[in-house]
């Protein structure tokens, strides 16, 4: 039996494990994405090859993981360990310092936010300029 990897299902949790709204990642997009642009996109099962990888490049997640991740596998493994007691036993090497990895992310956010504050300083201007003619 084959199973189905929905796509938008998968860009909606990665965006949102990284604490990133809607309308944050319409705006890395571009000009003709809004919020709810983006809320339709996520319930999309498949994603046009192109549009994943723009989100890949500002979610910085490789598409893989968008075309790959099975939620329901991922919880069956989880489920099956504990069920049969047996015990997940290992060595977990992570080959990234986690502080540094929160620091890197939290300059992305800072970064994104500073893009937010200038589009709007920018519209601000134009919005003043419309209503002074």
């Amino acid at each position: 039996m084959e199973q189905k990897i929905h796509q938008g299902r998968n860009v909606k949790r990665f965006r949102e494990m990284l604490g990133i709204k809607q309308e944050a990642l319409a705006y890395d997009l571009g000009e003709d994405w809004n919020q709810k642009k983006i809320s339709m996109l996520e319930q999309k099962d498949i994603i046009e090859d192109n549009l994943l990888k723009q989100i890949s490049n500002s979610l910085k997640i490789p598409v893989e993981a968008f075309q790959n991740f099975d939620e329901e596998q991922a919880v069956n493994v989880i489920a099956s360990t504990f069920n049969t007691h047996d015990y997940a036993t290992g060595l977990v090497i992570n080959n990234y310092n986690p502080i540094e990895k929160i620091i890197q992310l939290h300059e992305e956010k800072i970064a994104l936010y500073e893009r937010m504050l200038k589009e709007k300083d920018e519209m601000m201007a134009r919005l003043e300029k419309l209503i002074s003619k």
